[in-house]
């Protein structure tokens, strides 16, 4: 793996402070209360900062990955934008979602896109505080018979997620955590 250079990594940081993060009294997933959110769609679905995520997924992905992906909605903006951008550079990877709910009708499952047995998988997600969508996506991938490589996520605001992907056998990474947006880690 090649480290992400600090430029691409200031930028995201930067991007995701102006556009992303928000002060206030918000209420997470999770139920509990924080004084900040971060809404990163909000720079992954811009092309600046798209790009930026793109360029530092690109430099830290394991080179035998096949496929990337994650539970939609979080993970969409940043699998479909990889993957594009890695055919730019004959790289061969295809993407994928993970549906909330399986589909009980056509080609059934939770799986919509190009992922097929066997193949090598990151399995992504914009923003984790627990984690609990990310494994579960990785799971998804587990059940559809291929293999999660590496769990990533663009921002870690919990801190917890790498202990609990380690229990199941999966390395995760984050870009940026909550302390390099200046945030304490809000814990699962």
């Amino acid at each position: 793996m090649v480290n992400i250079s600090e430029e691409t990594l200031l930028g995201l940081k930067n991007h995701l402070l102006a556009h992303s993060v928000k002060t206030g009294d918000f209420i997470l997933k999770s139920g509990k209360h924080s004084s900040w959110f971060i809404d990163a769609k909000q720079t992954l679905t811009r092309p600046e900062g798209m790009l930026l995520a793109v360029e530092a997924i690109l430099a830290i992905l394991p080179p035998e990955t096949t496929a990337i992906g994650g539970l939609t909605m979080g993970a969409d903006p940043v699998a479909f934008a990889t993957a594009a951008v890695a055919a730019t550079k004959n790289l061969k990877m295809k993407s994928f979602s993970v549906r909330k709910q399986e589909k009980g009708y056509g080609q059934k499952g939770r799986i919509a896109g190009a992922l097929e047995a066997g193949d090598l998988v990151v399995v992504v997600e914009d923003t984790v505080t627990r984690g609990t969508s990310l494994l579960e996506a990785a799971q998804a991938v587990k059940d559809h018979g291929a293999i999660p490589i590496l769990a990533l996520a663009v921002v870690d605001r919990g801190g917890t997620v790498q202990e609990m992907a380690s229990k199941q056998g999966i390395k995760f990474q984050c870009l940026l955590s909550a302390p390099d947006l200046g945030f304490e880690y809000e814990g699962g």
